[in-house]
């Protein structure tokens, strides 16, 4: 299968995302779908006591686009199965050259200790997969990338399924017609995400 970044991109317009099952890559979507709201309050994102206290106490410096291939390496790690293989990996760094796909990396005492990887598209951010090597590491990643999609106007936050671990984060379900309803709305917006 190609994965030359328009025919990956035209996949995420429609809600598709890559994943290798055995060596062979697929396109998936998932329905219902895992979306973390952006907005503040009781419905919106959700940053656990424990994690608010150690984001507000910088015990990480977060770095964006300083070592994308090193974190979705890094995912790929400590996993008896990974759905990210050589090509993939391939793929998406061409995606991030063209300025499509990004990292949110979280560092510590000059060493790369945890972070996240996407694509963006417009004002949607689609969240691919996450890591730590240290702990609260990924978390403290993903609250400044919640951050960051607030302050540069973006709209959905696609965390493709909704895991116990996305759930704390407030990731809510909704049925896959409304997904690629708001992905549409998105995609409208001019957002950066550089």
């Amino acid at each position: 299968m190609r994965l030359d970044p328009p025919i990956v991109l035209s996949a995420y317009r429609r809600g598709a995302f890559p994943m290798a099952e055995e060596g062979v890559i697929r396109w998936f979507t998932a329905d219902p779908r895992g979306v973390i709201p952006l907005h503040e309050g009781p419905d919106g994102f959700h940053i656990p006591g424990t994690l608010r206290q150690i984001y507000r106490q910088k015990r990480f410096e977060i770095r964006i686009n300083t070592a994308f291939r090193r974190v979705m390496t890094a995912c790929t790690e400590g996993r008896e199965r990974t759905w990210i293989c050589p090509e993939l990996i391939d793929a998406f760094v061409k995606l991030h050259e063209q300025g499509h796909a990004h990292s949110v990396e979280a560092w510590r005492d000059g060493e790369l200790a945890g972070g996240l990887y996407g694509v963006s598209l417009g004002g949607a951010f689609c969240g691919e997969s996450m890591f730590h090597y240290q702990p609260e590491a990924s978390k403290v990643a993903l609250v400044a990338l919640v951050e960051r999609l607030r302050e540069r106007g973006f709209a959905l936050l696609d965390a493709q399924t909704r895991n116990e671990n996305m759930r704390r984060f407030g990731c809510i379900e909704i049925p896959h017609a409304e997904y690629i309803r708001r992905l549409e709305a998105a995609m409208a917006i001019e957002a950066r995400f550089d």
